[in-house]
């Protein structure tokens, strides 16, 4: 039987809304810098902070802050739309046979390990802020790709594909370095119940439910709130729970166009109705119709391009809203020059730098990989700078690695330095190259 489930995903699209939101974001980002240090700063803090929303009911509490509920639970949700890109990836895109990975897994390793190194190389005499050593090791995709797009023509599609790739490599790492090491003590009664529940949502998946509706209750009403409860960050639930959504169709491709093409024929025989109104057989065949888009679709892909559009829109601005008011009391200098922003600027300009260049060049040169059509190694080097850019995920990593205020405020005056220098780097350059 003749199945192509994953091959329909529209990668210019995905790109393009990408580049769109990325404008949104740095838009978002612009007004948080100014609202947090403006005489506006106590309605910025009593908003996020202060409003507590939620229920309770007996020994049931989900009540928190504003700014808790977008940690917590928005950002579950943009966790869930990257394992459905993860998971994409991996059966039928840039990440599906060992040839096309090769390149941009070796690519996000090296973005990851060595930005690592350089934060802990420069923390190491300070025991304190060692833990922020996760913060450089993530790429923003969104701010990446936006300012790719401002060079319009002069960059070719495959080095945005290669970007994306790298991306969502990147994304994968983070999701497992904030499993491992962002979680302080972990409750694995919860844990059990979350894996019951999992194992009813593979166990669907195998049995062919394909009604999203299902994996949405029992994934939130199970495993994300177990999650919430078990002391394991719950976004890791939003990229467990896309993991066991099917990407499979439930009809062949052949079949589809066959049985598309009889009922176009019948709605066109069809005697038309005296007025605007179909018929009631014009009707029945529209029905068909859809239910049988609706056999031909792969639940994963449909829910990826229903949710990407919100988290990129809607999602990652309100992040950005409430997490990148940074409100500087003091010198600005100092914060700059302290170990954990020295560390986490020198991670992310110049470990994501050293790091992708220099094991792309390795994958390349061991034949494991080749680089893709049209792209130059300059251009893959103005990348690398660009994937300096880490934003949205380090933002996210700097609460969960510091319970210390003070710190969480340096590491995002850092962040913000570290992804400033990296973008004008790599625009320079990217604009200069060939």
């Amino acid at each position: 039987m003749k199945q192509k489930p994953l091959q329909s995903f529209n990668v210019a699209r995905f790109i393009s809304e990408e580049t769109i939101g990325g404008v949104i974001l740095i838009a978002a980002t612009l007004v948080a810098l100014v609202w947090a240090n403006s005489s506006f700063y106590d309605t910025y803090h009593y908003i996020w902070h202060d409003i507590i929303i939620g229920v309770q009911w007996g020994d049931f509490n989900m009540k928190g802050n504003i700014h808790h509920f977008i940690n917590d639970g928005l950002m579950a949700v943009f966790f869930f739309t990257v394992g459905l890109e993860i998971k994409r990836e991996i059966m039928g895109g840039e990440l599906s046979t060992m040839k096309k990975a090769s390149m941009p897994i070796a690519a996000a390793i090296g973005g990851m390990v060595v930005p690592a190194c350089i934060y802990a190389l420069v923390a190491i005499n300070n025991p304190e802020y060692i833990n922020g050593w996760g913060i450089p090791m993530a790429t923003d995709i969104a701010f990446a790709l936006g300012l790719l797009a401002m060079l319009g023509k002069r960059v070719n599609i495959n080095l945005k594909i290669f970007l994306t790739a790298l991306a969502i490599a990147d994304d994968l790492g983070a999701v497992m370095v904030i499993a491992i090491f962002y979680t302080e003590s972990i409750d694995f009664n919860e844990l059990m119940t979350a894996a019951f529940f999992m194992t009813v949502l593979i166990g669907a998946n195998y049995a062919g439910v394909r009604r999203t509706v299902f994996y949405a209750a029992v994934g939130l009403l199970g495993v994300w709130i177990a999650f919430v409860y078990s002391g394991v960050h719950a976004t890791i639930a939003g990229v467990l729970i896309a993991l066991t959504i099917p990407a499979r169709t439930k009809i062949s491709e052949t079949y589809y166009v066959i049985r598309l093409r009889r009922l176009i024929h019948k709605f066109d025989k069809e005697p038309p109705n005296e007025n605007n109104l179909l018929t009631k057989n014009q009707a029945h065949i529209l029905s068909d119709i859809e239910e049988l888009n609706e056999k031909a679709h792969t639940p994963l892909q449909k829910l990826e391009h229903a949710l990407h559009p919100i988290t990129t829109f809607l999602i990652l601005p309100i992040f950005a809203l409430a997490n990148a008011g940074v409100h500087i009391e003091g010198s600005i200098m100092d914060m700059l020059l302290h170990p954990i922003s020295l560390g986490i600027i020198g991670g992310l300009v110049l470990g994501k730098f050293l790091g992708i260049s220099l094991l792309s060049r390795l994958t390349v040169k061991l034949k494991l990989a080749t680089l893709p059509e049209g792209v130059s190694w300059n251009q893959i080097y103005g990348v690398s700078f660009l994937a300096g850019i880490g934003f949205t995920m380090s933002m996210f990593i700097s609460d969960l690695a510091f319970a210390d205020a003070a710190f969480k405020q340096i590491a995002k005056v850092g962040i913000i330095a570290a992804s400033l220098l990296s973008a004008t780097i790599g625009m320079v350059w990217l604009a200069r190259s060939k």
